[in-house]
């Protein structure tokens, strides 16, 4: 039987750190939500606010952490994901025997919304032009083999699935990309029947319960260099995208010409990508006998790290030396000084660390600064709400004593404002119709047509050819154009911004509200990544890649692949363009209802005077503790904003520490 709480017996160094990662989290989200629900109860919060906070809690509970394992075969990759996350299981759970390990890229994770399950894609789906994201779409495609969570025997032989192989012929194995007839010596050989073997799955995902996992971590098992090179969505999007990838090699091995294939065509072009990157040495335990001392290992094991990192062009610092058998013995064993002599702690500590912390730097700049704008709006509103009570106080009391003429008069001036209000309100409508025309132009742009338009071009010129040395040429073009799709964006952003900027100021002098000019809206971000994907990729349309392109379906692969990064760059740009509208108007929005509000109490208090049904002190009375109740409000909105700027930077800061405690394991 397996249990849950049996993960207290990991040593806690990886687990205790992402588990209180993943409570602090909830914590937070938690008090997002109060803060959300105090601000509507007072009226405070403008859909655009509340939707912006919403969007915060979704981004701080479903952040989701990826931790990729790339190697070529034999490395001992999935002993190291064993030894790392599943020792407290008793056994191993992915498989890691010789001769049976991991044939197709798999994803551990977990999602709630499904039992568990191991869920298969037939290799054959290659041969179709499908993106994975697609695939993942159409479920009835995958073989679901569901699992018991409790048995730790029934969950890895569900796993044992993913090691599984068919045989094909060699025409059937070039078709799928795993038979280049440029490069034989990477072949895999041929049976006596004249056939390949080659893996029976093209992606598989693990849905299942581990603490780790229901914290936000998906774990990404990467097979040799065939598989990767053959599955463009691999280093086009899942790869570039990990906040880790762990490139593992063998201690016995040292970096061979595979291993630096992977390196160099897969690994290196991100190695500038948001996220950490580390070389694990495993199989140090090959280098332990009786005949060296303790101290000879270790200064073996330096120089094989030296090594490792002036041939990979790295840090030494980004080389770390480990036994993952021996760790995962250790650990299961309760054999401490077994777990010690691994160095696994050491890998645990600069993974975990560098990793949280690199993650909470963007997620902490993404709350401070929705938090600081909804605050700021908030403020905003309750300063015109001090404002809008002092006139109204001041009206009052300015009738005590008065006749009934200087009611008929204030009546009179109520009755010019409210004109006067009507006439604002036809400006702001016509405002409104301008920002939506200008915005529907952009959002026509960054949709998916556009994407789909450009890139159907550049696979047209891909069908039946064989690359050239110019034919990236065709393919930066692409990219070209949509930069200026993006920057043509930006360039109607910046005609919103400065129309809301005018309008806002003839408004507050014409009409007394207190718009703050809104924010510019910077797109370069996603500029930069259009930028990185098109970079990155670019060796993929060079003429090395010429038999691969030459296949059909691999050049539909590698186009789907792209197009699937594309859409999710030009979706989020598009997401970002409609908050910010929204965020640029929500002030607008409910000032306009306040100053409604306002004229509909302010008729019915002096109707109320005029009839005799309210007597003015009574009325100055309720006016005075309303406004003692809003001065109330600013001073409790200060202190939950600071609340919970404090709460992120706290978290940051023990990050950082932890993190700068680890930062040099050399």
């Amino acid at each position: 039987m397996m249990e849950a709480t049996s993960v207290a017996a990991e040593g806690q160094t990886f687990n205790q750190r992402f588990d209180e990662y993943g409570q602090w989290r909830e914590v937070f989200v938690k008090e997002l939500q109060a803060f959300a629900q105090w601000l509507a109860e007072r009226g405070l919060g403008s859909s655009a606010a509340l939707e912006r906070l919403a969007r915060l809690q979704e981004q701080a509970f479903d952040d989701k952490i990826t931790v990729a394992f790339v190697a070529e075969y034999s490395r001992g990759k999935s002993e190291l994901i064993n030894a790392l996350f599943f020792s407290s299981y008793g056994r191993r759970i992915m498989p890691a025997s010789a001769g049976r390990t991991t044939m197709c890229p798999t994803e551990l994770t977990w999602d709630a919304a499904r039992p568990p399950s191991v869920q298969l894609l037939p290799i054959e789906t290659r041969k179709l032009s499908a993106s994975l994201a697609d695939w993942r779409l159409k479920g009835s495609s995958w073989l679901t083999v569901p699992i018991d969570a409790r048995s730790a025997d029934d969950v890895a032989k569900a796993v044992q699935r993913v090691t599984e192989t068919t045989q094909v012929s060699q025409e059937e194995a070039r078709r799928l990309g795993f038979w280049n007839d440029e490069d034989p010596a990477d072949n895999p050989p041929l049976t006596p029947a004249g056939l390949v073997e080659v893996p029976r799955w093209r992606h598989a995902v693990i849905n299942f319960p581990h603490p780790l996992l229901k914290k936000g971590l998906v774990i990404l098992d990467t097979p040799g260099l065939n598989a990767i090179g053959a599955e463009p969505e691999l280093t086009v999007s899942l790869l570039p995208q990990a906040q880790a990838v762990l490139f593992i090699l063998g201690a016995d091995t040292g970096v061979t010409r595979s291993d630096r294939q992977i390196w160099q065509e897969h690994l290196l072009r991100h190695i500038d990508a948001v996220g950490l990157r580390l070389i694990v040495l495993n199989k140090i335990d090959t280098l332990w006998d009786a005949l060296t001392s303790k101290e000879e290992q270790a200064e073996q094991i330096r120089r094989q790290r030296h090594g490792v990192a002036q041939t990979l062009g790295v840090p030494v610092n980004h080389v770390l030396a480990v036994s993952a058998q021996k760790a995962l013995v250790g650990k299961i064993t309760r054999d401490a000084a077994l777990v010690r002599a691994s160095a696994i702690r050491q890998l645990e500590s600069v993974l975990v660390d560098s990793l949280l912390g690199q993650r909470h730097l963007i997620l902490h700049q993404s709350l401070l600064t929705g938090l600081a704008e909804i605050s700021a709006e908030a403020q905003r509103l309750l300063g015109m709400r001090l404002r809008d009570l002092t006139e109204q106080s001041q009206e009052i009391a300015g009738l005590q004593g008065k006749n009934a003429s200087a009611r008929r008069s204030i009546r009179a001036r109520l009755a010019r404002e409210r004109k006067e209000f009507d006439a604002c309100v036809n400006k702001v409508l016509g405002l409104r119709a301008a920002q939506n025309k200008l915005l529907n132009q952009a959002f026509h742009e960054l949709g998916g047509k556009t994407i789909k338009r450009e890139l159907a071009e550049l696979a047209a010129q891909l069908q039946g050819k064989m690359l050239t040395l110019g034919f990236q040429k065709p393919y930066l073009k692409t990219f070209a154009r949509l930069q200026e799709v993006l920057e043509g964006s930006q360039d109607i952003a910046g005609q919103i911004q400065r129309m809301l900027a005018e309008s806002y100021v003839s408004l507050n002098t014409e009409f007394g509200f207190s718009l703050a000019a809104p924010a510019t809206l910077d797109l370069s971000a996603f500029k930069a990544d259009l930028q990185k994907i098109a970079e990155s990729n670019r060796h993929m349309f060079s003429v090395g890649n010429a038999f691969k392109m030459s296949s059909g379906e691999f050049a539909d692969r590698l186009v789907a692949a792209i197009a699937m990064r594309l859409r999710a760059v030009f979706e989020a740009a598009a997401n970002e363009m409609e908050l910010w509208s929204k965020a640029s108007t929500a002030q607008l929005d409910i000032q306009l209802k306040e100053r409604r509000h306002n004229f509909v109490v302010r008729s019915e208090t002096i109707e109320r005077i005029q009839q005799a049904d309210l007597d003015l002190g009574t009325r100055l009375r309720e006016l005075d503790d309303r406004l003692i109740d809003v001065r109330q409000d600013q001073l409790q909105l200060q202190r939950r904003s600071e609340a919970l700027a404090q709460t992120v930077h706290d978290a940051g800061r023990a990050l950082q520490a932890a993190a700068q405690a680890h930062s040099d394991p050399a």
